[in-house]
């Protein structure tokens, strides 16, 4: 007969059990929402490689100690160096009672990953997977993170090169290269989208391939100064001074958003002395000269000037092509018509990510709809992006355009004459007037000689039917549409 003592200590140990399987649903529940936030932040690669395999273990209570698993020594050593604080703020922020967390191989798990050796074995020990990882171009052979941000599409190898930017690419390989290179630091200064963060990422990938063993810190500007704040308020400045001057290359993007934060810059100041001190190599990247940062310390403004700072001019016509073509072979066999290329070529100018989305876009509804990509294609779907790099054209320039295109006087867009070869060039212009300028009919036939809105409603009804029905005219007005957007 069993007792009531020994069924309340049953009852109660099932209740623990239970209480417990809870607390285990309720702490994967959460690691499922933080690893979520961790994928967006450091990309499907490395989050697959070294967050993904991550087993949350128990916590202890009275500690506030979380155990996170992981199943080989060499995995949990290399997530406990580079994300143990960012786990720990995580679980921090999700849950009060955790103060600590603590990494480690998952108990009975210490077997090695499937990885394998170039000649086909596997990995005998943590040093096999270190050398494979180097090879992967994920950790250097210290053990330290040589890549963590770096896009892997991001290589010298898929960067397109013109005159506009060549000055640029070669300074970024000289400083990749084995070779100590002439110049340090190196700025590269471009606008929004032309390529400044590809070589940037570049470097690295080319460094770690020439240096193995080399320690990378890749970053934008705003990173830096989080890290920078979050070392100040946690009483770590001595860890954090020492973990920057560690690095054999420091790539920093985006270095005009450190202007007027004087701590920052004093700190980033003595950081770029120490590096160039033990002949470490530096790149910065920014959207403007180093004399156009404005609020910058004047003892840091010269450090980033010193060594080169490389220009990279907005894409010309002929790199624009090279890129999109460059870009089109990853989509093969699909056919884009030569007509297609030089329009957006001719078209899309600002800068190239708006080049390259634009092709994508473009190719994505042709994929997805079943249509086969043509003129026509483009111009109904990109409207957003054509019109966003559409430069302003006057009705003046228009005019000019159509007159020697016909070989016409330039008198004659506002005669009075109606010869069909006077006409047909006159009406083609007001319609151009139309589609390429945001004047209202009454104010492009003002323009036309003093003549009535109606006319010019009629000129372009007229031009557009015979778009349809005339391969011609059709031709004529693209290549005058060409020409002005050019």
């Amino acid at each position: 007969m069993v007792n009531k003592s020994d069924s309340a200590r049953v009852a109660k140990s099932k209740d623990a059990d239970l209480m417990e399987d809870m607390e285990a649903v309720n702490l994967a529940a959460d690691w499922a929402d933080i690893s979520q936030g961790l994928r967006k932040d450091l990309g499907h690669q490395l989050h697959s490689q070294w967050i993904k395999p991550i087993q949350v273990g128990g916590l202890e209570k009275e500690t506030g100690t979380l155990d996170l698993f992981l199943p080989t020594e060499f995995s949990a050593n290399w997530v406990n160096d580079r994300f143990h604080d960012r786990l720990q703020l995580a679980w921090k922020i999700m849950r009060s009672e955790v103060r600590k967390v603590r990494i480690s191989v998952h108990p009975g798990r210490r077997q090695l990953p499937e990885l394998r050796l170039d000649d086909g074995r596997r990995p005998a020990n943590d040093a096999d997977a270190s050398a494979i990882a180097v090879a992967a171009g994920t950790i250097g052979e210290a053990g330290f993170t040589s890549s963590v941000g770096l896009d892997p599409q991001l290589t010298f190898a898929a960067f397109v090169t013109g005159e506009t930017n060549v000055l640029a690419c070669n300074a970024a390989q000289r400083m990749a290269a084995t070779e100590q290179p002439q110049f340090s630091p190196l700025y590269l200064k471009a606008a929004t989208g032309q390529g400044k963060t590809h070589l940037l990422h570049a470097i690295g990938h080319a460094f770690l391939q020439a240096h193995p063993r080399a320690r990378i810190f890749y970053c934008s500007a705003e990173r830096f100064m989080v890290e920078f704040v979050q070392a100040l308020k946690n009483n770590q400045m001595i860890e954090f001074k020492a973990r920057l001057r560690s690095f054999d290359l420091l790539l920093v993007d985006d270095i005009q958003f450190i202007i007027g934060k004087a701590s920052a810059q004093e700190e980033l100041l003595y950081t770029i002395d120490a590096l160039l001190a033990e002949g470490k190599r530096l790149v910065f990247a920014a959207d403007r000269a180093p004399q156009a940062l404005d609020g910058v310390e004047p003892r840091l403004l010269s450090r980033l000037s010193m060594g080169l700072v490389a220009d990279i001019q907005p894409a010309d016509i002929e790199l624009r092509r090279k890129i999109l073509e460059s870009k089109l072979t990853r989509f093969a066999p699909l056919n884009v018509p030569d007509d297609v290329i030089d329009f957006l070529a001719r078209t899309i100018t600002r800068n190239v990510r708006e080049l390259v989305g634009g092709l994508n876009k473009l190719i994505a509804y042709a994929q997805l709809t079943g249509q086969e990509v043509s003129l026509n294609l483009a111009e109904e779907q990109l409207t957003d992006i054509l019109s966003a790099n559409r430069r302003r054209i006057t009705i003046d320039e228009i005019q000019r355009t159509v007159c020697q295109f016909y070989r016409i006087d330039r008198s004659e867009m506002s005669s009075k004459r109606r010869a069909r070869a006077v006409v047909r060039p006159r009406q083609v212009a007001m319609y151009l007037a139309k589609v390429l300028t945001p004047r209202s009919y009454p104010e492009i036939g003002r323009k036309f000689g003093g003549r009535d809105h109606s006319t010019v409603i009629h000129a372009v009804r007229l031009i557009e039917d015979l778009r349809q029905r005339d391969a011609d005219m059709d031709g004529d007005v693209r290549s005058l549409l060409r020409q002005l957007e050019s």
